[in-house]
Parts: C-alpha cells; sequence; structure tokens
C-alpha cells in the first residue's frame, strides 16, 4: 500500500514500538516493518536494511559494503536491534543534529514527558537537538506554560485558532484521513487530570500497522480493482461527522493518500480539507494529535484511544467472508457542554449566576491537620492528650493544629471532664455545620438530592422521577435543576463559605477520567454521556462523580464512624447489586475506577454462564424485577405496579431528620411491586419469603467470592432495596453463606450489619466524597499508594 514519503528524523515508525528483538530468525511482523523502512528511505532505511541483511546471514563487512556505511556503523545497529529490537532503531544518537527535525515528534515528547512544559531541555537532549530548536516548535505550536491562546496545530493550511479535539479516523486502502474538531471563542484548554500513557501510544501504533497491512494484503488481493469505498465511502463518513457533530468545526486531515483527492470537493464547505505539516511524517503528526488532545481536554481519556484501537484491530481481523471496506471511527460528542457556556438565549441563564462559589473556602494547611481530623471524627469527642496518643503528633503540635482548626469553625470545645490530677481536659468535637455538600443520586427511576453537614446529618432531601428514555440534554437540566431546587431550599441552613462542593453518584460502569457515563443498565439513552463536564458548566464548584455503590462505601466509612473504622465491603442493593470497597484505610476504585462490578461475580459463583463462556446477567443481581417475578411464580397474586409510596427524609440513623424537609416522591413500576412483595415477607407470605430468600441466597454466593478474595471480615448492606421489611431475610442468608463456607472459615468471623445511612445511601454517599477528598488525610508515594500516617 502507498504511503506518504516520511521525513529524514527519528520515530518515523514508532507504531512497531515493542521488546528487544530475540535472538534468531525474524518474526514476520519484523521483517514487514523492516521492509517497510527500507522501502521509505531516511534515517530508517539504511538501519532496516543493515538488521534485514544481516538476518540473511551476510557478514558486517558484506553489509557494509552493499550499503556504502562503515562496519562500525552496521556493528552498531546490529547491536542496538539485539538489544532493543524496533525500539533500539528509532532511537536517535545523542550525538551530532539530525539532517531534519521532525516537529509532531517534539510536540508529542513535550507533551507526555514528566513535567509537561517545563521539560524542553530534557526532550532537546533525548532527541539530540538544540534547546533554542525544540523552544521555537513550542512557540510555533503554541505549547508554552504562559500561552494564553488554545494550540496552534500547523497543518496546511492551518487549523483554526481554537481548542482541538481528535474526533475520527477514516482509513481504507488507499488513504488515511484525520478527522479533527475545532470551536472557536472558547477559553484555552486546561490540563487534564490524567494524560494517555505511552503504552496506550504504544498499543495504537501496534493496531494501526496491523490494520494497514491488512489494508494493503486486501487491496493487493483485488489485483488492481479499484479499491471498495473510494471517495464515497470517505464522503460517507464526513456527512455522517457532520450530522454527529454539528456544534464542532471539522477538519479532514490527509495523513497519506494514494487515490485521485482525499476529501470530495461537495464537502469542501463543510469539512475543511488540511495537509499534515510539512516537517512531520504522518505518523508522528497523528501521534502528536493524540498527545495533544488527551492532555488539553479531560473528556479525552484513555477509554477514547483504547476504542480507536479496538476498531482498527476489528478492521485488521475482519474475516474474508465478511469484509470491512474502510476503518470509520468516530468518537461520541465533546462539546455539547461548551456550548452550554455561551446559550445563545436566556435559557440556562440562572444556572450560570449561582452565588454558591465553593471552590473548598476550608483551606487545609498541613496533612497533620487532616490527621487529626480523621481522628476526631473517628472519636466523635476527643482530647488533646488523646489524639497525640492515637496520632503520634507531639502534644505542641496538638494543641497548635486544634487551635487553628477552632478558630476556623472545624472544631468546637465540648464539655470540660474532669482529671483525676492536673487541670480539667476539655474535649473537642467536629463542627457539623462547619462544612456542607451536595449530594446527587442518578438512578433509571428517580433522581435523589441532599444536603448533608460535616456529621453526615441531613439538612434537606429532593427527589424528582426520570424515565430511561429522557433525551440526554433534558436529563442533565433536570439533574441540574435538582440541584439548585435542592441548594436553594438549604440555603438558611448552610454557610456559603462552608459549602465544599457536590458529589455526583451514577450506575457503573462510568469512566471518571473523563467524566463520561459509558452504557448504564437500563438508561441506554445516556450512554457516553460526559455527565460531569456537563454539569460543571450548571455549577461553579467543585463537582466529582462517583460509582453509586463506591459513594455508598464512602458514606458508610465517614457517618459510620468508628463503626467503620476498619476494611469492609458495601453491598449496595439498588436497580442492580453493585460493591463499594473500602480496603488499606481507603476507597478502593481500581485502575479505572470501576472496582466492585457484582454481577458477574456473582453469575461465576452460581456457574450461570453462556454458551460463548460470558457470564450471564442474573435477574437475581435487580432486586426490583427479579423479587416480585420469584413471587409470583411462587403463587403470590401479582401485584398492580402502579400503587405509590411517599419517601421520607431520614438521617443516618434511619430516624426522620430533625428539621430536614423532602418532596414525596411516588414509586412506580418495579420499585412499587417490589416494596409490596417485601410488605407481603414481612407479614409472612411463603411465596414472598420464599422470592427474597432466593435473591438473598444468590447475592450471598456472591458475596462469598468476596470473602474469600478480599479476606474481610465485615460486609454492610445498603441500598435504596434494602428496605426494613426484607432487611432480616438478606442479612440471615448472607450472613450463613458467608460463614459457612469461605475457606477461611476457622480463621475469622464474617460479621453482616445493616448500612448506617438510609434509603438515600447512594446520594449521601456522593456527598460524603466531597469530604473524603478534602479532610481524608493521604500521602502520596511513587505508586500512588496512600499512607494514612501523621508526619513530624
Amino acid at each position: 500500500m502507498p504511503e506518504a514519503p516520511l521525513g529524514a528524523g527519528p520515530g518515523h515508525s514508532p507504531a512497531s514500538a515493542g521488546p528487544a528483538a530475540p535472538a534468531g530468525p525474524l518474526a514476520p511482523e519484523h521483517r514487514a516493518v523492516l521492509r517497510r523502512w527500507a522501502e521509505e528511505g531516511g534515517a530508517l532505511a539504511t538501519r532496516a536494511s543493515v538488521v534485514l541483511l544481516a538476518a540473511d546471514g551476510l557478514r558486517d563487512a558484506e553489509i557494509s559494503r552493499r550499503l556504502g556505511v562503515s562496519r562500525q556503523t552496521v556493528g552498531s545497529w546490529r547491536q542496538r536491534w539485539t538489544s532493543a529490537g524496533l525500539d533500539g532503531l528509532e532511537h536517535r544518537p545523542r550525538t551530532g543534529r539530525p539532517a531534519t527535525v521532525d516537529e509532531a515528534e517534539v510536540v508529542t515528547r513535550t507533551l507526555l514527558a514528566p513535567g509537561g512544559s517545563g521539560a524542553s531541555r530534557a526532550v532537546a537532549r533525548e532527541l539530540g537537538l538544540s534547546h533554542a530548536t525544540v523552544a521555537g516548535i513550542r512557540r510555533r505550536w503554541r505549547l508554552g506554560p504562559d500561552e494564553a491562546r488554545a494550540p496552534s496545530v500547523p497543518t496546511r493550511p492551518p487549523l483554526p485558532a481554537a481548542a482541538v479535539w481528535v474526533m475520527g479516523l477514516y482509513v481504507d486502502p488507499l488513504r488515511a484521513v484525520l478527522l479533527a474538531g475545532t470551536r472557536r471563542g472558547t477559553d484555552r484548554p486546561t490540563a487534564a487530570g490524567t494524560v494517555i500513557g505511552t503504552e496506550v501510544l504504544a498499543g495504537l501504533d501496534r493496531a494501526l500497522e496491523a490494520a494497514l497491512t491488512a489494508a494493503k494484503a486486501r487491496e493487493d488481493g483485488r489485483d488492481g480493482a479499484p479499491g471498495p469505498g473510494g471517495a464515497d465511502g470517505l464522503a460517507e463518513y464526513l456527512a455522517e461527522a457532520g450530522r454527529s457533530h454539528p456544534d464542532l468545526g471539522l477538519h479532514a486531515i490527509t495523513l497519506w493518500d494514494a487515490g485521485a483527492g482525499s476529501v470530495p470537493p461537495s464537502y469542501e464547505g463543510e469539512v475543511t480539507r488540511h495537509q499534515i505539516p510539512a516537517r512531520s511524517s504522518w505518523r508522528t503528526f497523528l501521534r502528536a494529535m493524540i498527545a495533544l488532545d488527551s492532555t488539553s481536554h479531560p473528556e479525552s481519556s484513555r477509554r477514547v484511544y483504547l476504542d480507536l484501537a479496538a476498531e482498527l484491530e476489528r478492521y485488521a481481523t475482519a474475516r474474508s467472508d465478511r469484509p470491512c471496506t474502510a476503518v470509520r471511527w468516530l468518537r461520541e460528542n465533546v462539546a455539547g457542554h461548551l456550548a452550554a457556556r455561551h446559550p445563545a438565549g436566556p435559557a440556562g441563564g440562572p444556572a450560570r449566576n449561582q452565588s454558591w462559589s465553593g471552590v473548598n473556602q476550608i483551606d487545609l494547611g498541613s496533612f497533620n491537620e487532616c490527621v487529626v481530623i480523621e481522628t476526631v471524627r473517628l472519636s466523635g469527642t476527643i482530647t488533646r492528650g488523646e489524639i497525640a496518643h492515637r496520632t503520634g503528633l507531639t502534644q505542641q503540635s496538638v494543641s497548635r493544629i486544634a487551635r487553628s482548626l477552632l478558630d476556623r469553625g472545624i472544631l468546637i470545645e465540648d464539655a470540660q471532664r474532669r482529671a483525676t490530677s492536673g487541670k480539667p481536659r476539655t474535649p473537642v468535637r467536629l463542627c457539623g455545620t462547619a462544612a456542607h455538600a451536595l449530594g446527587i443520586h442518578i438512578d433509571p427511576e428517580v433522581l435523589t438530592a441532599v444536603v448533608i453537614d460535616l456529621d453526615g446529618a441531613i439538612v434537606c432531601t429532593r427527589t424528582r422521577p426520570v424515565t430511561p428514555d429522557t433525551d440526554p440534554a433534558e436529563f442533565v437540566e433536570r439533574v441540574a435543576a435538582l440541584g439548585r431546587e435542592t441548594l436553594a431550599e438549604a440555603r438558611g441552613a448552610v454557610r456559603e463559605d462552608g459549602f465544599l462542593g457536590i458529589g455526583v453518584a451514577v450506575p457503573g460502569p462510568v469512566d471518571i477520567a473523563s467524566g463520561t457515563v459509558l452504557g448504564p443498565p437500563l438508561m441506554s439513552a445516556w450512554g457516553d454521556l460526559p455527565l460531569l463536564y456537563l454539569l460543571k458548566d450548571h455549577f461553579p464548584c467543585p463537582v466529582l462523580m462517583e460509582k453509586d455503590s463506591t459513594a455508598a462505601a464512602a458514606g458508610e466509612r465517614w457517618i459510620g464512624r468508628d463503626r467503620r473504622a476498619r476494611d469492609f465491603a458495601y453491598l449496595y442493593l439498588g436497580t442492580g447489586v453493585g460493591t463499594g470497597l473500602y480496603l488499606n484505610g481507603d476507597i478502593y476504585r481500581g485502575i479505572s475506577s470501576n472496582a466492585g462490578e457484582f454481577g458477574q461475580l456473582c453469575a461465576i459463583a452460581l456457574g450461570r454462564v453462556g454458551k460463548d463462556g460470558r457470564p450471564e446477567i442474573l435477574p437475581e443481581c435487580n432486586p426490583p424485577v427479579s423479587v416480585p417475578d420469584l413471587a409470583v411464580r411462587g403463587g403470590m397474586r401479582p401485584v398492580a405496579r402502579t400503587s405509590g409510596t411517599t419517601a421520607a427524609g431520614t438521617t443516618a440513623s434511619g430516624n426522620t431528620a430533625s428539621g430536614s424537609t423532602t418532596s414525596g416522591s411516588t414509586a412506580s413500576g418495579s420499585t412499587a411491586a417490589y416494596l409490596a412483595v417485601g410488605e407481603a415477607a414481612a407479614a409472612g407470605d411463603p411465596a414472598a419469603v420464599g422470592a427474597v430468600r432466593e435473591v438473598a441466597q444468590a447475592v450471598g454466593r456472591g458475596a462469598l467470592g468476596l470473602v474469600d478474595l478480599l479476606d474481610i471480615d465485615l460486609i454492610v448492606l445498603g441500598g435504596p432495596f434494602f428496605t426494613e421489611d426484607v432487611a432480616g431475610f438478606y442479612l440471615d442468608e448472607i450472613a450463613r453463606t458467608v460463614n459457612e463456607f469461605p475457606t477461611a472459615r476457622r480463621l475469622r468471623r464474617v460479621e453482616v450489619e445493616p448500612s448506617v445511612l438510609s434509603a438515600e445511601a447512594a446520594a449521601v454517599g456522593a456527598a460524603s466524597t466531597i469530604f473524603h477528598a478534602t479532610f481524608t488525610p493521604r500521602l502520596r508515594g511513587r505508586e500512588g499508594r496512600a499512607r494514612h500516617l501523621p508526619v513530624g
């Protein structure tokens, strides 16, 4: 397959980055890459030719004669190949200056280097360039740390001076087109919380290499006949992109083209045409665009480019009897939240004018202050001497920190205690009204919002019904409106300078890095919705997103105080059963923040696996549906699913919250049927009791897997469907299973306890994540693990 000529700089094809080459014959994939490098010319051609001739059995002297290079050069590149494989051939020697400079490679190394924009000298040393050359390229691309404007991409012609996203990639046997999106008038993008890793780029390179190899094979198999798709296929792709992303300017950047024209003239007015920069190869330019996107926009997370790699792999492995004519990757919308910042009319105006400007007004000066707060929180009330004893801090340090926290209103003094000797001791405790947070829980049937104080007491609760087929834009507005209403209702009880932010609990799986709800069960209309960043446009305060089960565990730990000052698993019975984990003194989220997906574990424990090996989606792991269905099968009369019940605001202890307010909500559909079966079970109906016990037994088998895997001795049950009527059945069945069957049952007794949270566990937990992020002491080591130890 023809390719555009490559420059003479290094890294022309990082696609093949991999481990050191093994001794012996060349692997077919390595030989294919080396042959292509040799055909392309440039600096890599000689290196590739050395390895290929050596693999054919030629001695160094013969290779030197054939290629017209010194024997020392031949020996050097053979040694680099043996020690580092394709990476070794791509690495530029540190001495001398390159004949040409690949600007895109400089951009990629600069963006992904540790320290970000301050790594110019390191990049210059690594690539064998002068610092002035690297600095000049950074100025040309507007990558300076003090640059106020968005980066500039010097394609031919240049892209508009605006924030740039990678929106799509089209590849067929004759051409490759990168689709970029821009939006004028936006501020310079802020750095993302996490950036794409080099391992993701390497995976993308390998997937692209496999796709190009497959495309070439398919083109060769046509014996010179016109390639499939052609300009018409690209035209259809660009038309679809225009329909999917009407709020972005779209730009088709031709990476390489062996056909007659990259973009049909009829689309020039809608999708502008561009060529890659003259001083870049198409491979390094693609890497630079991905690095620029992923380091500039929080919504451009690893998941986006893992999706792209998967699409390239599908193309490469498509069966011959089911040909795939082109890669047509197009990502989900990313700019809807940008439009909300500049509304065309009055819609949404009030949302931008809220006075809740909470930016963590409680400024904690040190790690040790967090240690003291955590100790006081777990104890309830405690003297300064006891704090020093428990934390290992000196009496002087504790006294100084306590005075500071008392002055700022975070702690308050309690009644004095008599002492056997010396002066009376004055204990301290947290001041509940010193800080507040808003928690929002998103469920397929109802939205719940609560405002809680630092002690976990609910100030007010509001709910709003929702249906899974609600339009995403309308859905986001409903969530924001509910949050605004709840904050307005709590305004009299909440100090503005003590409002810390908003936590949002959503069903998994989620992409926390990009704030995206991926494929929530029973909520298909909201898949791939960048909810976090849409909500951030409505609230000028910190907003955090968490999986609902993980949020519930955070709330349990925060509000449970010393009762939960140990490792535990929180089984969340909602529309589905999820798990929140608190391990080694902190919330355990996992690599992708999706730890605790309980359904598949439960299916495997029960041996419920489909013919393809995939664990089944268990009905038992959706209590509001499975319990009524099982009860009807057992002989219980079907329950009309239109009856309603009214939700009540409760405190963490389960009692009606003093002084709190609540809006009534009507439980409908499966929720009402579940509550009716629960009432019948509590009254002794055999069919209802059997249905609840059968679901509890299934959940218990999954819990058994957790106990054996994690070696924990506490399981907490909670969630909206862990109601008082059915609590005893769940507690009994799960406790029996996790204590009778574990491998290490002789060494521990597993306690199964009800949650200290109310039915609004996820919403309360979401608010608690704000407190957890603000006050929980952490020291991050090199591996990112938290250590809860006082300093000094």
